[in-house]
């Protein structure tokens, strides 16, 4: 069996997951991998058959997506160019993790496609969604990578065919420990925002990591350094607590690791929204943004924050294997209702 393994590489989340999934996609077939994407800080340790720029929505510096560089960056006609030139005539089987090259070459040639990401799942009617619904970004996750099947990922076991998050080796074979400080990951708030909302609290080590700078620097009780994937792993197992985005990897992370966590979604991200969502129903704080009035909500969380208790078993292979076997066998999973 041939197999095409499409990951977005729009944050990091996708490629954490990436680490794992491959593996065992080798010992169930001839596994080719694409990426398509600008924006992640994680290299896969594999062959990457094809690399395609894709579609990429770009981090701004106030809390959200920069929709005039994710504009500037985009490109129809060499997306299209990218889809065309694609060979997916060549595999029995594509898997998607939201990944958009892949999703319209099998849309446009009507073969199958098996979504295997957070974004498939998000919009469940079995899993809590917002209060307040956002056309635009329901219509993005809807349409964004189209798909015939569909294996998502929830941070809880929502439905039958909706899994637990998938925690790459690295994190857990991590020793945990409580050294004190806090680890920030904010990818869509530039370095003197960040700053400047976090000195506030003088007796806290901020740890933040940086997609906006390359050198290392010490303001007051914040430390920033840029991202490197090995000081985040170790700054993660040690900390007391995480305030990150609402992105589905490194929430998920930091809930398996046993670590306190508050998250900030970030604006016009309807995922993230979707996501804070159900971190809520599970008693995981959210704040809207990182202005000063809501500035309350990290100091009641410093003070009384508590972990919340998650069961992440490694049940990649097997999640791998039913959907091989469900494929070959043409029982093509079209909702979440199961």
């Amino acid at each position: 069996m041939k197999i095409l393994y499409a990951v977005q590489a729009t944050g990091n989340g996708h490629l954490s997951r990436a680490i794992e999934i491959i593996p065992h996609l080798k010992k169930l077939g001839k596994t080719d991998v694409l990426v398509s994407g600008i924006q992640a800080d994680i290299e896969l340790p594999f062959e990457v058959k094809y690399k395609f720029k894709g579609l990429s929505f770009i981090f701004g510096k106030k809390g959200g997506i920069d929709y005039m560089k994710t504009y500037m960056k985009s490109n129809t006609f060499r997306l299209m160019k990218e889809i065309r030139q694609l060979p997916i005539d060549n595999y029995d089987l594509v898997i998607n993790d939201f990944e958009p090259v892949s999703a319209w070459a099998t849309h446009i040639k009507k073969l199958p496609c098996v979504a295997l990401s957070n974004q498939c799942a998000t919009l469940s009617p079995r899993v809590p969604q917002p209060k307040e619904k956002d056309r635009i970004g329901m219509f993005v996750l809807k349409h964004y990578a189209p798909s015939t099947a569909q294996y998502g990922f929830q941070f809880q076991n929502f439905a039958q065919n909706i899994y637990t998050p998938v925690i790459r080796k690295e994190i857990r074979e991590l020793n945990v420990s409580d050294k004190g400080h806090y680890t920030v990951y904010l990818p869509a708030y530039d370095d003197e925002r960040l700053i400047k909302n976090l000195t506030r609290f003088k007796d806290v080590k901020w740890e933040v990591f940086s997609k906006h700078n390359k050198i290392a620097s010490k303001h007051k009780n914040v430390y920033i350094q840029p991202i490197n994937q090995a000081a985040f792993m170790k700054s993660l197992s040690s900390c007391t607590g995480t305030l990150c985005a609402a992105g589905f990897g490194a929430t998920s992370e930091a809930l398996h690791l046993k670590k306190k966590l508050l998250v900030i979604p970030m604006k016009a991200q309807y995922e993230q929204v979707c996501n804070a969502t159900v971190l809520k129903t599970m008693g995981v704080p959210v704040m809207k943004s990182l202005k000063k009035k809501h500035g309350h909500h990290i100091e009641n969380w410093l003070n009384n924050g508590k972990v919340v208790d998650v069961n992440y078993p490694d049940i990649t292979a097997d999640i791998l294997d039913q959907i091989v076997d469900d494929q070959l066998h043409n029982k093509h999973r079209h909702t979440f209702s199961d």
